[in-house]
């Protein structure tokens, strides 16, 4: 069977599932990919050379990994290899199912804008989960009646086995300091992605966090910077500069608009803080990027 692992909404077009799609990647690799954002997450086992851009991430991959796509998070592969072949799967949010599950799920460190998308498997893992997306393929085809709950089940194991490939250290639950942390940062990554300039962003100072969370200002700055090493200012800066650089890479928005979408007052403001905060102007970003 031969299909491209990149597929758009169009996938679910001749899906006999609702949100849901699974396929086998064999054939020739197309040399360069670029997307914005959508509206389905995607898992892909694959093996090769490629690079990956994934939000503010470049990644180089030359082995077998798994991949996890983020409908939020805008990124592009350029294939190396000549060749390709794996396995994908998409689903889109309403497939998950109840809002415990999709909070359990889709917050996995996999799929989280900080995570690492992409995680090298060895053979031993290989096999497994390649066992886990043929028996995805039966069921997908086949006449189950309860086919969704077993997909989800198989997409819930091919995620445990990245976590156990690549073990991704969370935070315990140690003290009020961490998680105040833990808050806050939610806090924070629930403002993105920016989808449109008639909803700003409304928390952009440490104020407005320690507002939004009803504790003083300065025990919550406190309590970050004793958890991550950092500030409030600087975690927020470097989450609006990533969404700054994801906006002008993978968007045809102008600057104008991605500054009041960001939500500065002027335009100028946000060229000098952009400047401030990587060495040089969303535009001349914008154009080292290949956008024009």
């Amino acid at each position: 069977m031969k299909s491209h692992p990149e597929c758009g909404a169009a996938a679910f077009r001749n899906a006999n599932l609702k949100g849901f799609k699974v396929q086998e990647i064999t054939g020739p690799a197309y040399a360069s990919l670029l997307y914005g954002r959508r509206d389905f997450y995607k898992i892909v086992l694959a093996t090769g050379d490629m690079d990956i851009c994934y939000g503010d991430q470049s990644i180089h991959i030359n082995d077998t990994f798994l991949f996890f796509g983020n409908p939020h998070i805008p990124y592009s592969c350029e294939h190396r290899s000549p060749e390709q072949k794996g396995y994908a799967c998409l689903f889109t949010e309403d497939f998950i199912g109840s809002r415990e599950r999709k909070d359990s799920l889709l917050n996995s460190p996999v799929f989280r804008f900080n995570g690492v998308p992409a995680i090298p498997v060895n053979k031993e893992q290989t096999a497994f989960i390649e066992g886990l997306y043929q028996r995805m393929l039966s069921v997908y085809n086949g006449d189950y009646e309860r086919k969704d709950e077993m997909l989800r089940s198989c997409v819930d194991l091919i995620i445990h086995e990245a976590l156990s490939a690549q073990p991704l250290h969370e935070p315990k639950q140690r003290n009020a300091a961490t998680r105040i942390t833990n808050l806050f940062m939610e806090l924070l990554e629930k403002q993105f992605p920016v989808e449109t300039v008639a909803s700003p962003l409304e928390l952009r100072t440490a104020q407005d966090f320690a507002d939004n969370l009803a504790v003083h200002v300065n025990y919550l700055n406190r309590s970050v910077k004793e958890v991550t090493g950092k500030p409030i200012s600087v975690h927020i800066a470097e989450r609006i500069a990533a969404e700054a650089k994801a906006l002008l890479q993978h968007t045809n928005w102008n600057v104008t608009d991605i500054a009041y979408g960001l939500g500065f007052e002027y335009p100028s403001y946000f060229n000098n803080y952009f400047k401030r905060i990587t060495g040089i102007t969303p535009n001349s970003f914008r154009k080292k990027n290949g956008k024009v």
